[in-house]
């Protein structure tokens, strides 16, 4: 990327997350020639903003192709599976967090109840 990053661009992180996520490139017909992240990052750029497709800034892929990928993926329901994958990441996440935290409460207060006997 060798352009100033917008707000509503992906971090380093996100990206990791969710490239394995999108579909594989199609063995057949012409191969990609699109970056998949700024293609992401021009999705999310007219999402986060409001603005039109055409007014999606130059340093993006041109808008006809982010709208194309956003339009077809809607259609394949890529957007529908990112979200219930990462929505199920993050509450796989909060569970271990909450299961840390019951026991470490369990931990404490067997101390304490044991300290208090003596």
């Amino acid at each position: 990327m060798s352009r100033k990053p917008y707000p509503s661009d992906l971090t380093d992180s996100e990206w990791e997350k969710i490239a394995p996520l999108l579909p594989a490139t199609s063995p057949i017909g012409r191969p990609r020639e699109v970056d998949m992240r700024e293609l992401l990052n021009g999705i999310f750029y007219v999402l986060s903003e409001g603005c039109r497709w055409r007014s999606l800034p130059h340093d993006f892929p041109p808008w006809q192709t982010v709208y194309k990928y956003f339009r077809h993926w809607q259609r394949l329901e890529v957007w529908h599976q990112l979200n219930t994958h990462l929505r199920q990441e993050v509450r796989n996440s909060v569970e271990k967090a909450d299961n840390r935290m019951s026991l470490r409460k369990r931990e404490i207060s067997l101390g304490q109840g044991v300290g208090g006997r003596v």
